[in-house]
């Protein structure tokens, strides 16, 4: 049997996958709930942190949203001694402008920003998250991604990782070792069917969702890792 390992997206942390139908490990990615931060934050770091901590090496089934999901995709070039048998890329972003870029840099390069109140906290985390909307300010997910200090709320996660960058999604794709599956809502304003047919040929698109599908319906995306 596949050992499932959940990877969340940017802003999020691994309880987001708390309603998940199946047995899993769903690790924080770096710099996010409560793992550490990284000096520096690339694709290949994020997926040299996950492979550090996994409890399995072989026999690996990856889902991963967004961020994850490029994460998940360099997992499966085989440099970090995991054997993966299928990626799921849900929510990826595809395309990236030199505008995208830029205020993913400002952002990352902000200091951590206070809040006087839990309250006006989580609601910056749902933001940041794309959760809003989607869940409750009171569940776990919101309260891991969130650290209080001197009665002063601030988000876990490090500002740093927005600054990621862009990922050349044709060159991991074509690196893996594992069957993959590029997955999206379709209402998915992060990338179109068009884009990720272009990419590659097994493509998945899940009527009436959005961009966080993993949340909105479970059951819809878990039926991918078959």
């Amino acid at each position: 049997m596949a050992n499932l390992v959940l990877l969340h997206g940017l802003g999020a942390n691994g309880r987001v996958w708390s309603s998940w139908p199946q047995t899993n490990h769903a690790p924080d990615l770096a710099g996010h709930g409560t793992a550490a931060p990284l000096p520096s934050y690339t694709f290949a770091a994020l997926a040299a942190a996950v492979a550090a901590d996994l409890p399995v090496r072989r026999d690996v089934v990856l889902i991963g949203h967004s961020l994850g999901g490029v994460v998940a995709l360099e997992l499966a070039s085989g440099r970090y001694d995991v054997t993966v048998n299928r990626v799921v890329a849900l929510g990826v972003k595809v395309t990236w402008t030199a505008d995208d870029l830029g205020r993913a840099n400002a952002l990352a390069q902000k200091p951590v920003a206070w809040f006087d109140t839990r309250d006006e906290a989580a609601a910056r985390f749902l933001k940041v998250s794309g959760l809003q909307g989607l869940v409750d300010p009171a569940e776990p997910v919101v309260d891991h991604g969130l650290r209080e200090e001197d009665g002063r709320w601030r988000l876990a996660m490090d500002p740093a990782t927005f600054g990621v960058g862009a990922p050349d999604l044709a060159a991991l794709i074509a690196a893996s070792q594992a069957d993959v599956v590029l997955a999206r809502g379709e209402r998915d304003p992060m990338n179109s069917d068009a884009e990720l047919h272009a990419l590659h040929d097994q493509v998945v698109t899940l009527p009436g969702l959005g961009h966080n599908a993993q949340v909105e319906d479970p059951l819809a995306v878990a039926v991918l890792i078959r």
